[in-house]
């Protein structure tokens, strides 16, 4: 006797076979790309800060850092602020620049002067401009190094280069102007 089977349905699925993996568009993948780098500098963030969290440092002024060629000597004065005393300290500046900057003398051997000595040269004898160009640099100094400051000279003397003190005259002139002095 022969034992009959039924016939298996071969022509449908029992289990619905999977769908073929679409790709992804250009921007899902830098969607994703985005996110995996987010992630990377998040932890390497976190592992910078935890590997210098023991260093001390002082911050840094751009002014400081960032410097570009100087040639004074070929460059015209900048065109001069309208105000008597922001036009003496532009002036006082440009010569620093050109003429040289010192310290311990309103004029060395070379002819570099001081900070004082530039403005006192540029006031060309106006005391009462002196002294108002010499009151607003001391308050400038004084606005971005406390009130420790005792004078303009002491300040100038203070340094070792010309970077410092040329910043703040040139400070100083842009306080003028905003002072309509």
């Amino acid at each position: 006797m022969s034992q009959i089977h039924p016939a298996i349905d071969q022509s449908a699925p029992t289990t619905a076979a999977p769908a073929q993996p679409t790709a992804l568009s250009l921007e899902e993948r830098l969607t994703l790309v985005n996110a995996a780098m987010t992630v990377r500098l998040d932890e390497a963030a976190v592992a910078y800060e935890v590997n210098t969290a023991h260093i001390e440092i002082e911050p840094v002024d751009l002014a400081d850092v960032v410097t570009v060629p100087l040639t004074p000597t070929l460059q015209p004065p900048p065109q001069s602020y309208p105000t008597p005393v922001a036009a003496l300290l532009q002036r006082a500046h440009h010569r620093l620049l050109t003429g040289g900057w010192c310290s311990g003398a309103l004029v060395d051997e070379d002819g570099a002067r001081c900070m004082l000595g530039a403005i006192r040269i540029e006031a060309r004898g106006d005391r009462g401009l002196e002294a108002d160009a010499v009151t607003v640099l001391l308050d400038a100094i004084r606005r971005k190094y406390g009130g420790g400051v005792d004078s303009v000279p002491s300040f100038n003397d203070a340094h070792g280069s010309a970077r410092i003190p040329l910043r703040m005259v040139d400070q100083a002139a842009g306080l003028a102007d905003a002072r309509g002095l």
